[in-house]
């Protein structure tokens, strides 16, 4: 008995594809053939390994710089980005609706997820720390579907160079009716609001400032016309234009007009006096046969608060209300926000983007 005991002990250390199992009875007959498969790599993990499509509205500088913490933090999850403003990510992600080709919608403004939400586009995840964004600033079913990281908001960068030139100083521009100034006529640039989410926002932002349920603000947009030079595809030109002097006032977001000023052009930025539209830039998981565990890791990431120290770099109102501060805000920045119906704007983009382009698309930059 004891030498069948060796023997047993012996083979059962030789493996293969074929394990041979030896009965070890007192019966010489009892031998069993099981065949196994070979032994899966439990060391890869599908939430930190992989390939994800990301969509984004981000500024391609912001999109290099926080993907590279992102890389770092996760070296084997690849990241394919689609960087294009607000109304083209939009319009392609609806285009897109019965074969999704992205797996995660990040940075895009709040009102195009809203959008997408309502055609059943968003699948519901609650990424890890959503307990710490504000109520106001995330989707308000019991499993979110889209979270915003940060907001920005409408702003005038203006060129003081080619302000004086007009016989204006900046103390003159401090809300949109100083906009309507003769002086200023051909002098400024605004971003399509079709293209780009900061062109939606301010376009939405002046129609809830002039009473959203009457023809005013329409009235008001047909003014402020008269003066526009071009509208450009996109919610930084304006700023860009504004300091290389190619504009006088540019109609853009205030991280934009800030840039200009870190880099040394001749420019301020002026938060209008009536309250800036606004709109946030958030996140969500699309909705689509093959979810990739890593596109909730990323989801994850993007409202960690490393994420944040990231945003906070370059907005002072994020979404955990714990922002940043730069020049420009004598008060609290969420002070300077409209009461914005993301809702509204949501339900009525469409409507609003038709008729804007009816009434104004004759100065549109080309694409």
């Amino acid at each position: 008995m004891k030498r069948v005991l060796l023997i047993c002990l012996a083979l059962l250390m030789v493996t293969s594809l074929a394990v041979f199992v030896i009965g070890c009875s007192d019966s010489d007959d009892a031998t069993i053939v099981t065949e196994t498969t070979p032994t899966k790599d439990e060391s890869v993990d599908p939430a930190t390994t992989g390939t994800i499509t990301v969509y984004t509205a981000l500024e391609d500088e912001q999109v290099e710089e926080y993907l590279g913490v992102f890389n770092a933090r996760y070296p084997d999850i690849k990241v394919n980005i689609v960087r294009e403003s607000t109304g083209v990510i939009t319009a392609k992600l609806l285009a897109e609706k019965s074969n999704p080709q992205a797996d995660v919608v990040w940075g895009t403004a709040a009102s195009s997820l809203l959008v997408l939400d309502e055609n059943n586009m968003l699948e519901p995840y609650a990424p890890a720390g959503i307990e710490n964004i504000l109520p106001q600033f995330k989707s308000d079913k019991s499993v979110p579907t889209w979270v915003g990281i940060d907001v920005w908001e409408t702003a005038f960068t203006i060129n003081t160079v080619e302000l004086e030139k007009l016989g204006l100083t900046v103390d003159d521009i401090q809300g949109y009716d100083d906009l309507l100034r003769p002086e200023l006529q051909g002098h400024i640039v605004m971003s399509n609001p079709s293209s780009s989410g900061t062109g939606l926002l301010t376009v939405t932002g002046l129609l809830q400032l002039n009473d959203k349920t009457t023809d005013d603000g329409w009235e008001f947009l047909t003014k402020l016309h008269n003066n526009i030079d071009q509208y450009v595809h996109s919610g930084s030109k304006p700023a860009k234009m504004a300091g290389a002097g190619e504009t006088v006032v540019g109609v853009s977001f205030g991280y934009a007009g800030i840039k200009q000023i870190n880099d040394g052009a001749p420019v301020v930025v002026v938060f209008p006096k009536e309250g800036s539209g606004w709109d946030l830039e958030a996140n969500a998981l699309m909705r689509k046969d093959n979810i990739q565990p890593a596109s909730k890791t990323f989801l994850d990431w993007a409202i960690s608060d490393e994420a944040m120290a990231l945003y906070k770099a370059n907005y002072p109102i994020l979404a955990n209300g714990k922002g940043g501060t730069y020049d420009g805000f004598d008060t609290d920045p969420v002070d300077q926000l409209i009461d914005n119906d993301l809702a509204w704007v949501a339900s009525n983009r469409e409507t609003i983007l038709d008729k804007w382009t009816a009434l104004f698309d004759e100065k549109s930059a080309p694409e």
